[in-house]
């Protein structure tokens, strides 16, 4: 399956809504961890945001919730590269409590520096990572609302 690690986070008292359960911004702030982890094992950890200036930015996401999560889970989150090119990774999220299949997201994330206010390409390094960690897209993957 995947050739990254998988990402864990606690659920916290305050991100359960009024409902009793996970409140739906808070399965976009876990993947935006989720996403963090990826960048931190493909080399653009916040030593190279720092170095360079540059970092992923997400400019599309497509979240789906299947189910409730109840004060205090454990959340696992699965990620794996679905796409890159010399600008652009897409990577698909999906986040588990006890087994069971909770959420997912999907994203296109572009590399941009910051200080020219760009898309810029990959380090050849970091697209070599990138590039040999892509998996076929799961079944859920390029859907659209409607």
């Amino acid at each position: 399956m995947t050739g990254l690690r998988e990402f864990r986070q606690q659920v916290r008292p305050e991100w359960i809504d009024y409902n009793g359960h996970l409140s739906e911004a808070y399965y976009v702030l876990v993947f935006g961890f989720a996403t963090d982890a990826v960048m931190d094992q493909v080399g653009l950890d916040a030593a190279y945001r720092t170095d360079t200036g540059c970092s992923l930015y997400t400019v599309e996401a497509h979240v789906r919730y299947l189910r409730e999560v109840k004060p205090a889970a454990e959340l696992v989150v699965t990620s794996r590269v679905v796409g890159t090119g010399a600008k652009k990774v897409r990577i698909c999220h999906e986040m588990t409590v006890a087994d069971a299949l909770v959420a997912t997201e999907e994203i296109m994330a572009l590399h941009v520096d910051g200080a020219q206010g760009g898309t810029t390409s990959f380090p050849d390094a970091v697209a070599d990572r990138l590039a040999a960690l892509v998996e076929p897209p799961p079944p859920y993957a390029g859907r659209r609302i409607g």
